[in-house]
């Protein structure tokens, strides 16, 4: 019998090491754009039905294992599991929603801190890589959100579950790689959105309060640092939490540093990368050594692969290490420029679009088509 099962039942089999075989029936340039790992494609058009081709290819891919089923809804999955059950496949389950819940799913990771009064929480958007936080104190009940992506829920329970109101949004910079949930999340809960000063000079059209350069935030007795750190783009900002943590959007990851050419094009992008470069080594690399760099994006490949952590498990790195080991950080000046500008990776899918939507030029108000528009990997590193 053809059974249902959620994107995070999906993500448990998967996690738990479950054998199984996980076909994807979508079309195969959706499929080689973005695909959940070890998925086998096998496209299917429900007015076709399988040929006899495709029903030799399932032998082979499934081996006498399980099947999974996954689409972009669930709307050609479906009807592929139900002509299996046909041939005699037993043990098939469709995923409820297919990709489309995929990219909505989330982990909360907790992160371990010196002062009792500061909460962090690193909130993973699993197929997706994006990482935002939840930064709060114990002692005043309330958090800032920073990053928040379009499933704003998911942000509003990682504060709830750790007792948290929110009391302030903020956005590191206008991402390139996938909507911002950060405008609405504020609006929903009734309280400010921010971004860097700068962001004016970017034609921002929703309204948000400006932060500057070394402009403080309090939440109880947790002082929210912005520092200027323009690059990836111009008006962005890391936030330095408690003089321990510091959150660096699209400035500074765990291998690699921002791409430039974003904002600035293919012409001007050496001098992001000249800002770039001043940013890290006059402002982040002036940090101590011990400072815990907590980045917006963790890299998940188009074929849904971890580059590096693992779902649910902290992505973060003290800065000293990074100092030593990761190469951008040891360039001078102008190796630093020719290394970002000479063979940039290829670019987020729709980009521009969404560029347009996170400063408000322009709005997606369907799920699926905004689905659509962060299909693929993120692409903001180097």
């Amino acid at each position: 019998m053809v059974k249902n099962i959620t994107a995070a039942q999906l993500a448990d089999k998967i996690d738990t090491d479950e054998q199984f075989t996980l076909i994807d029936t979508r079309p195969e340039d959706s499929f080689e754009a973005w695909h959940v790992l070890d998925a086998k494609n096998v496209p299917y058009d429900p007015t076709k039905g399988l040929s006899e081709n495709q029903l030799n290819e399932m032998t082979g891919l499934v081996e006498g294992r399980p099947v999974v089923a996954i689409c972009g809804k669930g709307l050609t999955s479906a009807p592929f599991a139900f002509e299996l059950e046909e041939h005699g496949y037993a043990d098939v389950e469709v995923v409820t929603g297919g990709m489309e819940e995929w990219s909505k799913l989330y982990e909360a990771v907790p992160i371990e801190t010196t002062n009792d009064d500061l909460v962090l929480r690193q909130v993973q958007r699993r197929a997706k890589g994006c990482l935002g936080y939840v930064v709060g104190s114990k002692r005043a009940g309330e958090a800032v959100v920073v990053d928040g992506t379009r499933q704003t829920d998911r942000f509003k329970v990682a504060a709830q579950d750790a007792g948290l109101s929110i009391a302030r949004v903020l956005d590191t910079h206008v991402h390139a790689d996938h909507i911002s949930g950060s405008p609405a999340l504020a609006d929903e809960v009734g309280v400010p959105y921010h971004l860097g000063d700068t962001a004016s000079e970017r034609g921002v059209e929703y309204e948000y309060e400006p932060l500057s350069d070394g402009e403080v935030i309090e939440i109880g007795d947790v002082e929210i640092e912005a520092l200027h750190t323009p690059g990836h783009t111009s008006e962005m900002m890391n936030y330095l939490v408690d003089g321990t943590f510091l959150l660096t959007g699209d400035t500074l990851f765990v291998d690699s540093v921002g791409r430039t050419e974003l904002q600035f094009g293919e012409d001007d992008a050496s001098y992001g990368a000249e800002l770039l470069y001043d940013s890290i080594h006059e402002t982040i690399l002036n940090l101590p050594d011990d400072t815990t760099i907590l980045p917006g994006h963790l890299t998940v490949t188009s074929d849904g692969r971890y580059e590096n952590g693992s779902p649910g498990e902290l992505l973060a790195a003290r800065l000293g290490d990074l100092r030593d080991e990761l190469d951008f950080l040891g360039l001078d000046r102008n190796a630093f420029i020719e290394r970002l500008t000479e063979d940039a990776p290829e670019k987020p899918p729709n980009y521009e679009t969404v560029i347009a939507i996170n400063t408000g030029k322009e709005t997606v108000d369907d799920e699926s088509e905004a689905t659509e528009l962060e299909l693929g990997p993120n692409n903001c590193a180097a």
